[in-house]
């Protein structure tokens, strides 16, 4: 089994700052923070892009959401902000399905929708956010199986628990696994959502997922060895 140091996770870590009050300010201390952390990459708002590419220091990665959090946002209009956010300074883009179509089984809508983000940034990695703890309460595994195939079927190279903002929670254990078993290698999982100790985050990794998506990276990282200890 992989032994998970401080460093090797941190660089797994896309350290996370959605807060609808965020502001600029917030955007450069998370970048501050990220550098003293040795993160993989920066999540924040398409809003905020701008202000963290500003900020960034050399080798941070930016990433961004669209259709977040709810997901109901017009196709369009989420292709339409991820290209804005990749032409601000954004590498990545995590994008929130229409977990309503997706519970209704209505998976050509939620593959046109992935689809409509994909072409708009054909060179950018995308994300799909499926929000794995609404599929499992709602409508069940074969769902979560079935929009992530949908996602395989888009192109993306990810495919993500949860956007941490939806009432019925967010990553699990049991969704890595099902997600990994349904489309890895070839796609890869991002655990999201409510991690916030070092063993939840371990457990995620052990379930197969290859990036995290954290808010309080720094607690996350303090419950690991460093690789001299």
């Amino acid at each position: 089994m992989t032994i998970w140091t401080r460093d090797v996770v941190a660089g797994m870590v896309d350290h996370t700052l959605l807060k609808p009050e965020a502001t600029v300010d917030d955007v450069a201390a998370l970048l501050e923070e990220a550098a003293d952390l040795g993160v993989y990459a920066v999540c924040v708002s398409p809003s905020m892009v701008a202000a963290a590419t500003r900020a960034r220091l050399a080798g941070t990665l930016i990433a961004t959401v669209v259709g977040f959090p709810s997901g109901k946002h017009v196709s369009e209009i989420k292709a339409h902000e991820a290209a804005l956010a990749v032409a601000a300074g954004a590498a990545e883009v995590d994008m929130v399905v229409d977990v309503g179509a997706a519970i209704r089984g209505n998976l050509d809508a939620v593959r046109s929708d992935i689809e409509a983000v994909r072409a708009a940034v054909p060179d950018s990695v995308l994300k799909v956010i499926v929000e794995s703890a609404a599929l499992l309460d709602l409508a069940g595994e074969q769902t979560l199986v079935d929009v992530c195939l949908a996602a395989a079927e888009a192109d993306v190279e990810f495919v993500k628990t949860s956007t941490g903002f939806h009432p019925a929670g967010g990553a699990s254990v049991r969704a890595v696994e099902i997600m990994v078993a349904t489309v890895g290698p070839t796609v890869e999982v991002k655990a999201s959502g409510g991690i916030r100790t070092a063993e939840a985050a371990v457990a995620m990794l052990n379930a197969g997922a290859t990036r995290l998506g954290l808010s309080g990276t720094r607690a996350v990282l303090d419950g690991l060895a460093s690789a001299a200890s």
